[in-house]
């Protein structure tokens, strides 16, 4: 799904709309101009919400002029509810909304909320599998040789390849099914988990945004699903043998701590399952995943999310045996804000047409 995919003639007019963008890149002239003249004389606002320090620029500090007669926002962060009463629909630039929980503009269904989910899932994917294979393949531990000049001699090493071992995806969503992909291209065995079930073909079909090559958009890649909201369900899937499990959920109340002392545990009670979190730092007790690492109850795990972040200097993680800490930078990609924009056009076009748009959010569930 992709603005390139619709045509652009008889789009309708948002002439009645504001659009304004606060987000971490600078403002496309073309782009605005060109979106501008197909909807009608949409007006487009923009804002850089980094500066050239690379400092970061908070909401509260934006002229509230910026916001008159707002109806259309695109960001990551929330603005305060009496600055956008009149905005109707919100394009979040991230895959989660849990910033925007508890605020009167999320609370209020007339306002529609949609994610970008699916721009992040080619990168973060990558990051995931690089993790992996980092880790099997001991690169960590040649870097540090290099700095001596030490030759490890080939048998101090035991290694493992991935083909026939088993992925576990906990959030069988657009990042999850790029993983799929990936691992399945390495020979791994895929198992899916989703918190309602998916029973038939038509239910494993993804329906968000996908960069056009990637993720697995019929549900085909997985051997077995796996479905629930209670940890006996969570359990039952980690107890399926995983060699790595994969952590891409939203995060709400229901998934806060959704890995703990008990899923450590049961997942180093088979294969000591390496574990690569690139939903939330909430997701993990990092406590019990400090003394997991620390005893070698599992083999290793990857962050690219820590809580809270940034992390503090002193926090045990840091010196946690066998982990890879990254600073929340797994989303980076240089073409990150092509499909943003593709998918911020998309949902303009929709807007304009009176027909549905992608990447809606389900309020209930909070993805």
């Amino acid at each position: 799904m992709s603005a390139a995919e619709e045509p652009g003639d008889g789009a309708g007019s948002l002439s009645n709309d504001v659009l304004l963008f606060f987000v971490s890149t600078p403002e496309r002239p073309e782009w605005v101009d060109r979106i501008s003249k197909r909807f009608g004389g949409l007006r487009v606002r923009w804002v850089n919400s980094i500066r050239e320090d690379k400092s970061v620029v908070n909401v509260s500090e934006l002229s509230p002029e910026l916001f008159d007669g707002v109806t259309l926002f695109c960001t990551y962060m929330p603005a305060p509810a009496e600055l956008i009463p009149k905005v109707r629909f919100v394009q979040l630039t991230s895959a989660g909304a849990d910033r925007w929980l508890g605020h009167p503009k999320y609370l209020e269904e007339s306002t529609v909320f949609c994610t970008s989910n699916g721009v992040q899932s080619p990168q973060i994917a990558e990051w995931v599998i690089g993790a992996w294979l980092s880790h099997q393949h001991h690169f960590p531990r040649y870097q540090n040789y290099m700095k001596t000049g030490f030759w490890e001699g080939p048998f101090e090493q035991h290694f493992q390849d991935s083909t026939s071992l088993r992925i576990g995806i906990l959030g069988y969503g657009a990042i999850g099914r790029q993983c799929a992909r990936l691992a399945t291209a390495l020979g791994m065995e895929v198992y899916a988990y989703t918190r309602s079930e998916r029973s038939t073909a038509a239910s494993r079909r993804d329906d968000s945004y996908c960069v056009p090559g990637t993720g697995d958009p019929e549900g085909v890649l997985p051997a077995k699903w796996f479905h629930g909201a209670s940890r006996d369900a969570v359990n039952d899937f980690l107890r399926q043998g995983l060699d790595l499990l994969v952590i891409s959920l939203p995060l709400t109340a229901e998934t806060r701590h959704v890995v703990g002392r008990e899923q450590l545990a049961i997942l180093g009670s088979t294969r000591k399952a390496f574990v690569a979190n690139i939903g939330r730092g909430g997701h993990i007790d990092q406590d019990a995943l400090v003394e997991a690492l620390e005893t070698g109850k599992i083999r290793g795990a990857a962050l690219d999310v820590t809580d809270p972040e940034p992390l503090p200097k002193e926090h045990p993680l840091w010196k946690a045996p066998n982990l890879l800490i990254t600073p929340h930078v797994s989303w980076r990609t240089d073409v990150l804000w092509d499909r943003l924009m593709d998918v911020i056009e998309t949902n303009l076009e929709r807007l304009a047409a009176g027909r549905p748009l992608i990447n809606v959010m389900n309020r209930q569930l909070h993805y």
